[in-house]
């Protein structure tokens, strides 16, 4: 074993930060990068369902705080996106990965918002699944990523404390309101679950990922944590799991769940799902549209560098 290769095995040991000058295993670097990159993406794609919705939100303190909502993202993209940059990465090829279909992002955003309430349920249980995740990535081994994710968590944690609100406010209002709550809650809890991505026994990635510290819990314990910190929220708004299976097992002090349609889960990864071909032609029409922009910013950055040379 090379010196290198054992100081990098001791920081990971001790809890010790990479750095992106330190030593890494290549396959380190580009596990890293397909995270970083994937988890960028969700946050930029992210944006479309509820974007739609910055025109017809039914307030105008509603559409504020939707539309910083949606500009919260983008800049969560941007700090994942520079996070990736320091491992060597890309931005214009993982854009171009992810409108060709070779990268992946979160399979929440394949479905539709159809509602008002598909927006808040958004906000509050697919961030709150978001952040579940996420505080756990603020102590991940490499150093940008983990300093990028204390910001992006600081924000995601009142995106969820709006979503919850906002469906308060509807479970609280008239029948007609209660019920767009509800079954938001029906189309969301489940995608919101899947969010974590494969059982542990079908994801092949995770084992690796946990043993160099990328992930400090594996796909069913953040799920299993979601559902417990989740369930008793949806009683208080007086609501109902959709979920005939759920009930809390008291030598566990954990909630039973269901099992998960891997069916429809791996449709959606496989980009078969309701929203797949609407959320990539969104992305390379802006992705096009915007390209005179990118060449712009390169040609000013040269003059500047020109200049100062």
């Amino acid at each position: 074993m090379s010196t290198q290769q054992e100081r990098f095995d001791q920081c990971i040991k001790q809890d010790s930060f990479i750095e992106p000058k330190d030593w890494m295993p290549d396959a380190y670097r580009k596990t890293l990068i397909r995270q970083i990159g994937q988890h960028g993406h969700s946050e930029v794609v992210g944006m479309l369902p509820e974007g739609n919705w910055i025109t017809r939100a039914p307030t105008l303190k509603r559409k504020a705080v939707l539309l910083a909502k949606v500009q919260d993202e983008a800049g969560h993209g941007l700090y994942l996106y520079s996070a990736a940059e320091t491992l060597g990465a890309d931005r214009d090829d993982m854009m171009q990965k992810l409108i060709d279909g070779k990268m992946k992002y979160s399979s929440i955003f394949n479905y539709p918002t159809l509602t008002w309430a598909d927006v808040a349920a958004i906000g509050w249980l697919v961030d709150g699944a978001a952040i579940v995740n996420q505080v756990a990535l603020c102590r991940t081994s490499y150093g940008p990523y983990a300093r990028a994710m204390v910001r992006i968590c600081k924000e995601e944690s009142f995106h969820q404390r709006q979503g919850f609100e906002a469906m308060m406010q509807l479970a609280n209002g008239t029948e007609e309101q209660k019920q767009m709550a509800q079954d938001a809650v029906n189309r969301f809890w489940w995608p919101a679950l899947m969010m974590f991505g494969p059982s542990d026994d079908n994801s092949p990635n995770s084992a690796q990922s946990m043993f160099w510290k990328i992930k400090l819990f594996s796909n069913d314990e953040l799920r299993q944590k979601f559902v417990d910190n989740t369930v008793p929220q949806v009683h208080q708004l007086g609501l109902t799991v959709p979920d005939s299976k759920l009930k809390w097992n008291e030598s566990t002090q954990h909630y039973e769940f269901g099992e998960i349609n891997w069916d429809e889960f791996n449709a959606v990864i496989a980009g078969k799902g309701p929203c797949n071909q609407e959320r990539l032609a969104a992305r390379r029409k802006a992705w096009e549209d915007g390209q005179w922009v990118r060449e712009s910013a390169a040609v000013y950055a040269q003059k500047q560098t020109a200049k100062v040379a």
